[in-house]
């Protein structure tokens, strides 16, 4: 192993630095940090979750490397809202425009995939970004649990129903934004909503953003070749309003050392651009490098029977079949 690859992996491997702005910083100032990211002109983006923080700077990244990027809110006050700053941010010349449909809704889902095949010609980068972290346990009006209906069945759905799409605009992106938390869980085998387990809003948070992962590596195998490529990453430690609203002590004690949202959406919008994001499927990024999904020390890699049924049940649920 090169010196170089030990200090990027000493920094993932110490989470406090790797996931502040100084692993950020350190890793940049590294001989092999890769190149880009390249323009993108011609090219049509879809940022979910694109009204602040990280989907918001991700908006803003690929407005200015000259991709026509729709930002998806959930009313359309939000996503003009989402648009108006994104344009504020990337320059009046830039091509944005809003979008809207409330991701925890089947029906609103169906609703707007099924207009966005219909008025959008190509889809080279879908950015599923949208995030909750309710105090109590919630339910979508599918009566699935909030946190899981955003985190879990919203990318599901809108990878499928935007296949064809994708699939036409070929060789595409797919990032689905999950969390370092992952880590320190499993999927709950048995009961993949959790239904089971005493809420908590960051064990849920993380649990979902585990199965998040999974289903991308799912999705990864199943798209290779009609050429999506679906990836997922974590931004580290971003200064988010997210971050702000429901994890204020977290904050307070990371604050020297938290991103600002542009650090946290430095992969994702680079992902978008690169090549190596279509020579590659199904990989877990953070700093621009592919890092492992799990660690001995932290929840442990999760049973193909839990992975099998994780993806079982999301597709009965996404197809109206549970039980």
């Amino acid at each position: 192993m090169s010196v170089t690859s030990l200090i990027d992996t000493a920094l993932d491997r110490s989470v406090v630095l790797g996931y502040g702005w100084p692993g950020l910083l350190v890793r940049k100032a590294l001989p092999d940090w890769p190149d880009g990211p390249v323009r993108m002109d011609g090219k049509v983006v879809l940022v979910t979750g694109a009204g602040s923080g990280v989907g918001l700077a991700a908006a803003v990244g690929f407005a200015r490397l000259g991709a026509s990027v729709r930002v998806l809110g959930r009313s359309e006050q939000r996503a003009e809202e989402a648009a108006a700053l994104t344009r504020e941010q990337a320059g009046d010349d830039v091509d944005v425009r809003p979008v809207v449909c409330d991701v925890s809704s089947l029906a609103a889902l169906r609703d707007f995939t099924t207009r966005f095949l219909e008025e959008e010609d190509r889809l080279d980068v879908l950015v599923n970004n949208a995030g909750v972290m309710p105090d109590e346990r919630q339910y979508s009006v599918d009566g699935v649990e909030l946190t899981f209906a955003t985190h879990v069945l919203a990318p599901w759905v809108l990878i499928e129903e935007l296949t064809p799409l994708l699939a036409r605009s070929a060789p595409s992106v797919v990032i689905n934004v999950t969390s370092g938390g992952q880590y320190g869980q499993q999927l709950p085998a048995g009961d993949p909503e959790s239904e089971e387990t005493p809420y908590s809003p960051k064990k849920f948070y993380a649990r979902t953003k585990r199965a998040q992962v999974v289903v991308t590596e799912k999705w990864a195998e199943r798209l290779h070749d009609q050429g999506v490529h679906v990836h997922s990453m974590h931004p580290g430690w971003a200064d988010t309003k997210g971050v702000r609203q429901w994890l204020p002590v977290f904050r307070a004690v990371t604050r020297p050392i938290i991103r600002s949202p542009a650090q946290g959406a430095d992969t994702i919008v680079w992902l978008g651009a690169a090549s190596e994001a279509t020579e590659n499927d199904g990989l877990f990024w953070h700093d621009r490098r592919p890092r492992p999904t799990t660690y001995p020390l932290a929840a442990g890699a999760d049973s193909e029977e839990a992975r099998e049924e994780l993806w079982e049940y999301v597709s009965s649920l996404a197809h109206g079949e549970r039980g």
